[in-house]
């Protein structure tokens, strides 16, 4: 059977979901099923726009927090902490017992250390000049 292989920046949403479906599909034959969902914990302006907020999946008893934005506007109030503890909160509901995450040395690992959590992995010079640390926390 031949195949082709592209390269490309723009596969599309069907390309992805044959990717993801082919992952799924062999972890669950491998260990037990994630039982992966959806967790977002989102910020919304008086309009109903959304203007920052958490966005996660949890999954193998795990919340992996994927996106965490809050506009500078908003930052220094205990906001940040508040979405944070939320989205630990229905982790926890959702049977999860730890949570990861990743940030730079530009952004925010201060605000999660003081929040419990701890660096478990750091990646050199990504970006260039900088670090990528890797985070997790025990919940409960």
């Amino acid at each position: 059977m031949a195949h082709e292989i592209v390269v490309t920046d723009a596969p599309g949403q069907a390309a992805y979901d044959a990717i993801l479906a082919g992952i799924v599909a062999y972890n669950d034959s491998r260990a037990e099923p994630g039982g992966h969902r959806l967790l977002a914990v989102l910020i919304k302006d008086e309009a109903g726009k959304v203007t920052g907020g958490l966005w996660g999946t949890t999954g193998w008893r795990w919340l992996f927090v994927h996106l965490f934005w809050l506009p500078e506007t908003l930052r220094g109030a205990g906001l940040g902490r508040d979405l944070l503890r939320r989205a630990e909160a229905e982790a926890m509901a959702r049977g999860c017992g730890n949570v990861w995450l990743d940030t730079f040395s530009f952004q925010a690992r201060g605000f999660y250390e003081k929040l419990g959590y701890r660096v478990f992995a750091t990646l050199e010079d990504y970006p260039p000049g900088h670090r990528r640390y890797f985070m997790q926390k025990r919940l409960g």
